[in-house]
């Protein structure tokens, strides 16, 4: 897998055009210049989160026992169900009316930006070529400052391509990534049938 196509799996299953709208609708009540300051800092935390686990998940994928070929279709599956709920789903219902106050972590940073199809993305490409660590580590910076720059202005993004905007994006985005988490289950499929 080249950089490009780390980078654009990994902004795929960031979807930061179907946070949008959560991200609008979580930050509504605070100021704008505050709003952009929590979504740079919760940006950053999740940076963080997912560099640890690119570096630190092979050690944890070891103690649990768990395959190339497991982690594969565990991770096609996720993003395959991600991918049904940005084709089919409603942007804005999960968190929208249970978060009270400035955030902090939950739900913007973990599971928004570094949900678990980002985390099972990252384990994933380096649990396949580990000696690739600085090319995974530049598309998921990449990614992650593509997202960023949607979200940092999530509020004039809305604005410009409106709900029905959003919405075809997202489903586009969602058709792409269900071709992506089907080849990665077949993948890891093909992988454990090889075992035997």
């Amino acid at each position: 897998m080249t950089i490009l196509a780390a980078a654009t799996l990994l902004f795929l299953v960031m979807d930061p055009i179907g946070n949008v709208p959560l991200f609008v609708t979580i930050l509504g009540d605070l100021p704008s210049q505050r709003a952009r300051w929590v979504v740079m800092r919760e940006l950053s935390i999740a940076l963080a989160v997912l560099v640890v686990f690119l570096f630190g998940g092979q050690v944890m994928l070891s103690v649990l026992h768990i395959t190339e070929p497991a982690l594969s279709i565990a991770g096609g599956l996720i993003l395959f169900l991600i991918a049904i709920k940005m084709i089919f789903g409603r942007p804005g219902d999960v968190f929208s009316d249970n978060v009270e106050g400035e955030p902090f972590i939950v739900p913007l940073a973990i599971p928004l930006i570094a949900g678990p199809s980002a985390v099972a993305t990252v384990l994933l490409l380096m649990a396949r070529e580990p000696e690739r660590w600085f090319s995974w580590l530049i598309a998921l910076f990449s990614a992650w400052l593509a997202s960023g720059a949607i979200l940092v202005f999530a509020t004039s993004f809305s604005r410009l391509l409106g709900r029905r905007g959003l919405h075809a994006v997202e489903r586009l985005m969602g058709i792409l990534l269900t071709t992506v988490a089907v080849q990665m289950f077949l993948g890891g499929l093909h992988d454990f049938v090889a075992t035997f």
